[in-house]
């Protein structure tokens, strides 16, 4: 019988059929994507993480630090390597459609024992041989169920994960630059406040002294002056050390050696404020741990189809050929050999295993199903306090300008009060004055709260790697 193209098409059909019969195709399953940020029922798509991050920062001292951390964190590093671990995974299991080849060349020398072979006497038989051969030999299995296009997406799969995962840590990353960029400036503003905070309680204590000696004030308000001065100086070392250990953490993170950052001012700094979320369903397209968890849950879709090919027969076809001789000098001399077999194998009794490859990948899918779930759900809880710490920040702030300016008026009036009038003490002045500072640092806390929820807000929506 002939052997025609449409005999082709239709061996090739049947092969799809009989594969569509044991995998699946693969579909997104069906997880809430709607209503994740609480509280924010907007319908408008437009969000900040379609936002450059060179236009979230205006401050280009911070730019420059971030484009350092991308192009020197080893965290990110580590990330392009494992991309190009599922690179070669990939290309290995492309490899896996072709046949394989292999070749052989051996000398075998082999010698029986003369008493063994019990001749009788006189007969002298040469007992020792060599044969000499070299081959080539291939094998080839077809995917007729599936279970190489199977691996080859799941692989892919893996792929595109690693490459989301590397975009996740670079999120992070400028996220962990900006943030810990702006507690560095928060803490050089409550050192410069708290240093400026003993110079003039020193001023205090030299102007209590002179109340003192015009019997204004008596020896008590000296030495509580004094204890006030020792208060605000004992917080300057540790806050000294709050700025060395700042810099050390983001020199590592910047993959380079501890030492002092360059800088600005906190004053500088001016929130973004154009704060457009979009809608939650957008977390599956902007945010990249979501979108390595899809692909995760993909490549666990298609390990399960792999398991379900090894409880039917594999299709396998191996050949070998080459040459063979007892003698090298005649060794290209009707010396060829070659085998040809094709065959079916069909597992009947594998001690459990296939049952146990299924079930254990069954098990991994639903597991990364539910890691799916839970990155969306993680997205929407980031989304959402970061949004509420940016609100809560925004309330404080003007509340803690007039707390501060009352204070301060509060400080003058009683120091004056001090000055001419009895029913006044210096108790009144340490009270006033340690609110007051207490008021101004919280103050630089609020301002270090709102620039770290837009940082926050950004990331959790996905922003930062497009």
């Amino acid at each position: 019988m002939k052997f025609s193209y449409k005999h082709s098409i239709l061996i090739g059909l049947s092969i799809l059929t009989l594969s569509a019969c044991v995998t699946k195709k693969y579909e997104r399953p069906q997880v809430k994507n709607e209503g994740l940020y609480r509280d924010n029922n907007t319908t408008d798509t437009i969000t900040m993480a379609n936002l450059p991050w060179k236009n979230l920062f205006s401050d280009t001292t911070l730019q420059s630090l971030i484009q350092q951390g991308i192009n020197e964190n080893l965290d990110l590093k580590q990330a392009i390597e494992r991309i190009k671990i599922s690179e070669a995974t990939l290309q290995q299991s492309r490899a896996a459609f072709l046949p394989s080849l292999q070749g052989d060349l051996s000398v075998t020398d082999n010698k029986a024992s003369a008493a063994a072979q019990n001749f009788p006497a006189g007969i002298n038989i040469n007992l020792e041989t060599q044969t000499y051969r070299a081959q080539l030999s291939t094998a080839w299995e077809a995917d007729i169920w599936g279970k190489l296009s199977s691996a080859k997406r799941a692989a892919y799969a893996t792929l595109l994960q690693s490459d989301a995962a590397k975009r996740a840590v670079q999120t992070q990353l400028i996220a962990t630059i900006a943030n810990s960029y702006y507690t560095l400036l928060a803490l050089d503003k409550q050192l410069a406040i708290t240093e400026q905070t003993v110079k003039i309680r020193m001023q205090d204590v030299e102007t209590m002294k002179a109340l003192k000696e015009g019997a204004v004030v008596n020896g008590a308000a000296v030495v509580q002056s004094e204890a006030n001065l020792y208060a605000a100086q004992v917080t300057l070392p540790d806050l000294r050390r709050s700025v060395k250990e700042a810099e050390n953490a983001l020199s590592v993170v910047l993959a380079r050696a501890p030492g002092s950052i360059n800088r600005t001012t906190l004053d500088q700094q001016t929130p973004y404020t154009n704060l457009q979320t979009g809608v939650s369903a957008q977390l599956l397209q902007n945010r990249p741990d979501v979108i390595a968890a899809e692909f995760g849950f993909r490549a666990a879709f298609e390990n399960t189809n792999v398991a379900k090919t090894y409880f039917y027969p594999a299709l396998t076809l191996t050949a070998s050929g080459g040459l063979t001789s007892l003698q090298l000098s005649n060794f290209f001399d009707n010396s060829i050999f070659y085998s040809l077999v094709g065959g079916l194998t069909q597992p009947i009794f594998a001690k459990g295993a296939n049952k146990a490859r299924l079930k254990t990948a069954q098990a991994n899918q639903q597991i990364a199903f539910y890691t799916f779930q839970q990155a969306l759900l993680t997205g929407g809880q980031e989304v959402s306090n970061a949004l509420y710490a940016y609100q809560t920040a925004a309330e404080k702030e003007e509340t803690r300008a007039k707390q501060i300016a009352s204070l301060t008026k509060a400080v003058d009036f009683t120091k004056e009060l001090l000055r001419y009038s009895s029913a006044t003490n210096y108790t009144d002045v340490l009270t006033s004055e340690q609110s007051l500072l207490t008021a101004q640092l919280s103050g630089i806390n609020d301002k270090l709260q709102k620039l770290q929820s837009v940082v926050n807000l950004y990331r959790a929506l996905g922003g930062g790697w497009k």
